[in-house]
C-alpha cells in the first residue's frame, strides 16, 4: 500500500487507461493516466480540442461547483474530477498528465475506487525530487452561515479528516466519518459512492441533467413519500426493472457498502476537492456539512495561508550554538578565494544536493567603502558570488593532488527582493538541480535574511581542475 508520506515526489511507473460515461453529457469519455516530471503536478490535457490544452489541477482554476467539481483554463474545462482527484492524493500520486477526449471523467460507479484499481495496475513510482509538505501555522476556519457549513483546518502532524453530515433527512439521520490515516483510503473510503435524493432525481430527470446517469452509479435516498407511478418513472427511465424503496429508505438498486457510506462519501469529495489547493500539507481537517462550493472556498483559504508561509517553510534553520560542518578554515582549503574576496564564513548543512553557508555582512566589508558610501547596501553581484562560492563547497570534488577553479556559464532568473546591508546575517542555499557532468554544474540559489527572501538564482558554472602546485 502507498503512503502519502513519501520524502520525495511520485508519479505513475507506467501508463494507464480507464473509459466509461459522463454522468452529465452521457458522452463516452476514454482517460490516459501518464507519468509526468517532477513538479509537474496533476494536469488534465483535452487531446479533443486543437492543440490540446491544458488544464493545472488548482483551485484557481474552478469555475464551477454546482454538484460536481469543475475546472477551466486555456480555453479547455473539465468537470467532475473530485473521484479521480482523491484517487490520485489517497495514493501519494504527486505528479500526472490525465489525458481525457471529453469534458468530463466519467462518474463510472460513483465512488474512487475504479479510479484505484487502474492506478494499481501501473504502480507508483519515486521520482529524483523531495516532496516538501507544508505546516499550517494556525488554524484556518471557513463558515457559511446560510449552508449552516464549519470547516476548520488544524495543526497536525499527519492528514486526518472528519467529517459529519446532516440533511434533515429521517433515512440518513446525522452521519460520522473519520480517515485517520491517508493510507487507509484505498479501504475505507475510495469504495464508497454518491448519492442523491429521489426528489433531487426526478428534477434531474425532467430538466436532462444526467444524460449518462445510471441507476448502478449513486445511492439514492427516499426520505419522502414517493408513489408506485415515481418509482416506475425512475425504472423506466434507467431501463430497469423491480424498482422499489427498501424498508430502509433507499432504493433498492444498490446495497451500501458501509453503514455511513453517504458520510464517507462526502469525505472523497473532501479530500479530491483540497487537492487543488495544488500544495501537500499537512492537517486535521474538520467539515460539518461540506459541499463542492465549500470544498473549494476552504481550499481558497488553505492556499493562501500556505503561499503567505511558505518561504518560511524553506528558509534553512540556523542555530549558531550548533558546530559549522566546515569552519573558515576548512572552506580555505576547499576553494580557490581569500580575503577581500572570500565571501562566506561557515558552512551549516551539506549532505548530496543542498548546502547551505552562513555569510555575517559587516560595516568593515571592503567593498562598502566605495560602494553607496554613506549608503551601505551589499552589491548584488557579490551576494551571487557568494552564492556560487557555497555552491562550489558542494560541487569541488576533495582531491589532494589537483586543486579547481570555477567559472559562471551562465545566470538566469536572478531577482533581488530585499537590500542587504551591515549586520545582516546572510544564509545561502544552494541546490544541486541535475547531476556533475563534464564539469558543469546547475543550480538553484537562495539567500535569506531572517525570514524574508533577498536573492534568487539558477547558475550553471564549470569546475575546472589543474594540477595542485607542489611546495
Amino acid at each position: 500500500m502507498q503512503s502519502n508520506y513519501s520524502e520525495v515526489q511520485q508519479t505513475l511507473a507506467a501508463e494507464a487507461s480507464i473509459s466509461g460515461v459522463g454522468i452529465h453529457s452521457g458522452q463516452t469519455v476514454e482517460i490516459r493516466l501518464k507519468p509526468a516530471e517532477p513538479n509537474t503536478g496533476i494536469v488534465f490535457k483535452r487531446v479533443d480540442l486543437p492543440n490540446a490544452p491544458m488544464v493545472k489541477a488548482d483551485v484557481d482554476n474552478v469555475v464551477e461547483t454546482n454538484r460536481s467539481t469543475t475546472i477551466e483554463a486555456n480555453g479547455a474545462r473539465v468537470g467532475t474530477i473530485e473521484h479521480l482527484m482523491a484517487a490520485l492524493v489517497g495514493n501519494g500520486v504527486d505528479n500526472v498528465v490525465v489525458e481525457i477526449n471529453a469534458a468530463e471523467v466519467p462518474i463510472l460507479d460513483g465512488s474512487a475506487e475504479p479510479f484505484i484499481e487502474t492506478i494499481r495496475k501501473v504502480g507508483v513510482t519515486k521520482q529524483d525530487a523531495p516532496k516538501v509538505y507544508y505546516t499550517l501555522q494556525h488554524n484556518i476556519v471557513f463558515v457559511d452561515e446560510n449552508k449552516k457549513v464549519e470547516m476548520v483546518a488544524l495543526p497536525y502532524d499527519g492528514y486526518r479528516i472528519n467529517t459529519l453530515i446532516d440533511f434533515n433527512s429521517p433515512v440518513l439521520g446525522t452521519q460520522h466519518a473519520d480517515l485517520r490515516h491517508l493510507s487507509d483510503f484505498n479501504t475505507d473510503i475510495a469504495p464508497c459512492r454518491t448519492f442523491c435524493f429521489f426528489h433531487e432525481l426526478e428534477f434531474l430527470i425532467d430538466n436532462n441533467l444526467i444524460k449518462g446517469g445510471d441507476i448502478n452509479n449513486a445511492i439514492v435516498v427516499v426520505d419522502k413519500p414517493v408513489t408506485d407511478t415515481q418509482v416506475q418513472r425512475i425504472s423506466k427511465a434507467f431501463q430497469k426493472e423491480d424498482v422499489k424503496v427498501s424498508e430502509g429508505g433507499i432504493l433498492n438498486n444498490l446495497e451500501l457498502r458501509f453503514p455511513n457510506e453517504p458520510a464517507r462519501h462526502k469525505l472523497l469529495d473532501v479530500i479530491g476537492d483540497l487537492a487543488l489547493v495544488g500544495m501537500p500539507f499537512k492537517a486535521h481537517i474538520i467539515a460539518n456539512r461540506p459541499g463542492h462550493a465549500s470544498n473549494v472556498a476552504f481550499a481558497k483559504k488553505i492556499k493562501e495561508h500556505l503561499k503567505k508561509f511558505k518561504n518560511k517553510a524553506a528558509i534553512p534553520p540556523y542555530d549558531p550554538n550548533k558546530p559549522p560542518v566546515y569552519d573558515i578554515h576548512a572552506i580555505e582549503k576547499k576553494l580557490p578565494h581569500r580575503y577581500p574576496f572570500l565571501l562566506i564564513d561557515k558552512i551549516i548543512h551539506l549532505d548530496e544536493k543542498v548546502v547551505v553557508a552562513v555569510k555575517n555582512v559587516t560595516y568593515n566589508e571592503p567593498f562598502f567603502q566605495g560602494h553607496f558610501p554613506g549608503n551601505c547596501v551589499m552589491p548584488g553581484v557579490l551576494q551571487v558570488e557568494a552564492l556560487a562560492q557555497t555552491g562550489g563547497i558542494l560541487t569541488i570534488p576533495d582531491d589532494p593532488d589537483h586543486t579547481y577553479d570555477t567559472y559562471f556559464l551562465k545566470i538566469d532568473n536572478c531577482k533581488f527582493k530585499n537590500k542587504v546591508v551591515p549586520g545582516d546575517t546572510l544564509i545561502l542555499k544552494m541546490e544541486l538541480m541535475n547531476p556533475v557532468r563534464r564539469g558543469i554544474c546547475e543550480m538553484r540559489g537562495t539567500i535569506y535574511v531572517g525570514e524574508k527572501l533577498v536573492a534568487e538564482a539558477d547558475m550553471v558554472a564549470q569546475i575546472v581542475k589543474k594540477p595542485k602546485e607542489r611546495v
